[in-house]
């Protein structure tokens, strides 16, 4: 993903591309002028207005140790954050605007619109809600932040907390399903670039809703969508939905 965003804002004429972060120094052929590792990079962030993170949690963290960040944008797509991860990230709103999403496809965004819409009028004493995707083989955490996104705007049209009606998986003899539950079903294989769907499931219809990627550059596309809109913001946190106007 790193180099996706790289090679589309290098070719795109309103972004100046300054660099690129990886866990050593080095070239790059094409889109990175250089590589250089967090601990090095406070040079080259001081002229730039938005970093792009798409790396994983550990590295992540890196970033937040050592890039200086105050009065500049983060722009945040790695995945599997832990609350430790999300305090650090929620402390550095207080001096940089930073934006965390799970997709960064227009989509995909207006989906959880729709999807927090259904679960308000679809009462959950009626109407189950599964959710499935699907990923390629390497993906590395499961289920997929996306889902987890799409759980959550679930949990939020039903104003209850996720964690307390969350569901990975069945197997076994796991009972009747309770009232209320949100599953989730994660599926790997191949290079699917992400495909999800959420099912309300009820007793006389069933609703789908749902989405496919066909190419992981939608999401790079997506991630300087928001950094165009990022840049310049005053610190806070910021949303997808907010970058798309989806709550105007």
């Amino acid at each position: 993903m790193g180099r996706a965003v790289a090679a589309l804002a290098a070719a795109a004429d309103d972004i100046e591309l300054v660099g690129g972060l990886g866990r050593e120094a080095g070239e790059l052929p094409g889109a990175y002028e250089r590589i250089v590792p967090p601990e090095e990079a406070a040079e080259m962030v001081a002229g730039c207005d938005v970093v792009v993170d798409f790396s994983a949690p550990e590295f992540l963290a890196r970033v937040l140790d050592s890039v200086p960040l105050d009065g500049r944008a983060l722009v945040v797509g790695t995945t599997g954050l832990d609350d430790a991860l999300q305090h650090r990230i929620d402390a550095l709103a207080e001096r940089a605007a930073v934006l965390v999403a799970a997709n960064f496809s227009v989509g995909v965004n207006l989906l959880l619109s729709l999807v927090e819409e259904a679960a308000r009028r679809l009462p959950a004493d009626r109407y189950d809600v599964e959710i499935v995707e699907a990923h390629h083989r390497g993906k590395a955490d499961a289920p997929s932040g996306t889902a987890l996104a799409l759980g959550r705007a679930v949990a939020e049209g039903r104003g209850i907390d996720l964690e307390t009606v969350r569901r990975d998986g069945r197997t076994g003899r796991p009972g009747a399903r309770p009232t209320g539950e949100i599953g989730f079903h994660a599926i790997r294989g191949g290079s699917v670039a992400g495909a999800h769907r959420v099912l309300f499931l009820g007793a006389l219809e069933h609703l789908e809703l749902a989405h496919t990627a066909f190419d992981r550059s939608l999401f790079a596309e997506g991630a300087l969508v928001a950094a165009r809109w990022m840049a310049g913001r005053t610190p806070g946190r910021y949303t997808m939905r907010d970058v798309l106007g989806l709550d105007r």
